[in-house]
């Protein structure tokens, strides 16, 4: 059988896996956009200053690295949508970059007499944010050494006659506008940069919490082979014991015993056949032969068995399969649809509907029936252990087991409650997953 990713388990409500992006990624599209707004506000102050202020602006190298800055907002938005993989070097980069491009601005516009160079601190405050310790304290000898070379270079900032006696209140007027800035664009940025750490944790918590229940899948299947071997024994006894009370002549002439003898006889076999079925499971059936059929045979046999077991009126298939596959026989996928039927008969104990059909390279299975529905809890938490309504010890893992078994197929199990009653479970599995690839084999 073909390996394939597994798809995150989800309910109705639950995490579904609409892709939470990796943080780096995210910071990086944070940056974009902050890069965005400074290109923007420098732009429109460039534009004031010189035309409305008629201060006298070196206007063409201004814009030039403007217009530069634009370029590598661009190079950056089509590197991530060609799928980029955003580190801290990256971030680095791209820092470096916008500090050199402010030091060039500056120069060109006063140096160190120009309020806007406290806008060195706002690329120190993201570094601090964004970069790795070493990367951060690289920033800020940077940002220091582009400080003191505005301070021993730049080219002056000529003044109109209008400006010169109030220089000391255009400086306060200009450092108000820097901080004022400053303090908005971390308020904004910082903030999106906490929801991409809040989105990162809630996926490391959905990773961590995947990987305890596939912990205790492992103990419960330990447990279940363990029972399985030390049944074996007493189940062998028993089908002994039944067998030879069917031919005694002195049990038989008992009135109603050689039907209740025969009923135990079946009810052993059908013991051996889970425990067997269990063991295959595990790996360790002696002498069994893979079975191969085809995947509507395959379904018909699982539906078959169970109205056989239950009761042939309480499920109704319905085979909408355009073109049949052959596959390998998984009695753990037999398993779970078994569970998804016991549940809607047990919900509702009135006929359930089972739809197959593919979509694309899918299979996908819709279970129908008619109960109460889903409790909002255990919709929330489908697929969680021990979340169930039975009241009775070791109750809520059959959906579990549904949940977990689909994931290490590559597939995916979701529920929901239909507007007019009932619930709907799905299941959807690459037909991969299950294909018989043997002839192309040989």
């Amino acid at each position: 059988m073909a390996n394939r990713p597994s798809y995150p388990a989800q309910g109705s409500s639950a995490l579904s896996d609409h892709a939470v992006e990796p943080s780096g990624t995210a910071n990086m599209r944070q940056l974009i956009a902050l890069r965005w707004l400074a290109v923007i506000g420098q732009f429109v102050t460039i534009m004031i200053v010189h035309h409305g202020m008629d201060v006298q602006l070196p206007l063409y190298r201004m814009l030039a690295i403007v217009l530069g800055l634009v370029t590598l907002n661009l190079i950056s938005m089509f590197s991530l949508r060609n799928g980029l993989e955003v580190g801290n070097s990256e971030l680095f980069f791209e820092l470096t970059i916008d500090v050199a491009a402010l030091t060039g601005l500056l120069y060109l516009s006063g140096g160190a007499t120009n309020p806007f160079i406290w806008l060195f601190l706002l690329q120190v405050a993201l570094g601090a944010i964004l970069l790795k310790p070493w990367s951060t304290w690289a920033i800020v000898l940077f940002t220091s050494a582009c400080f003191v070379f505005l301070l021993v270079t730049h080219e002056p900032l000529v003044l109109p006659p209008e400006f010169t006696i109030g220089l000391f209140d255009l400086y306060i007027f200009g450092a108000l506008t820097s901080f004022v800035i400053i303090a908005v664009l971390l308020v904004l940025f910082i903030t999106r940069i906490n929801a991409n750490v809040r989105a990162g944790d809630a996926r490391l918590a959905a990773m961590r919490q995947q990987a305890a229940e596939e912990d205790h899948i492992v103990r419960m299947g330990l447990l279940a082979t363990g029972a399985a071997h030390e049944l074996g024994t007493p189940l062998a006894s028993l089908s002994v014991i039944a067998n030879d009370w069917s031919h005694r002549e002195d049990l038989l002439a008992l009135r109603d015993l050689p039907e209740e003898v025969e009923d135990v006889r079946v009810a052993v076999e059908r013991c051996k056949t889970i425990v067997g079925g269990i063991l295959m499971s595990a790996g360790e059936a002696r002498g069994e032969k893979t079975a191969v059929t085809t995947l509507v045979q395959f379904l018909q046999d699982i539906v078959g068995e169970w109205q056989d077991r239950v009761d042939p009126e309480m499920l109704r298939f319905s085979n909408r399969i355009d073109g049949d596959v052959r596959i390998v026989s998984d009695a753990a996928l037999k398993q779970v649809i078994w569970n998804i039927f016991d549940n809607a008969y047990e919900a509702s104990g009135a006929p359930a509907t089972m739809t197959a059909q593919r979509m694309a390279g899918d299979l996908v299975l819709t279970v129908r029936d008619s109960g109460p529905g889903f409790a909002a809890d255990i919709l929330e938490d489908f697929g969680k252990p021990y979340r169930s309504t039975k009241q009775r010890r070791g109750g809520g893992l059959g959906l579990f087991l549904v949940v977990n078994v689909m994931r290490k197929l590559g597939g995916q199990a979701t529920a929901r409650n239909e507007p007019f009653g009932g619930a709907t479970v799905e299941l959807t599995l690459p037909i991969e997953a299950i294909e018989w690839h043997g002839d192309r084999q040989q």
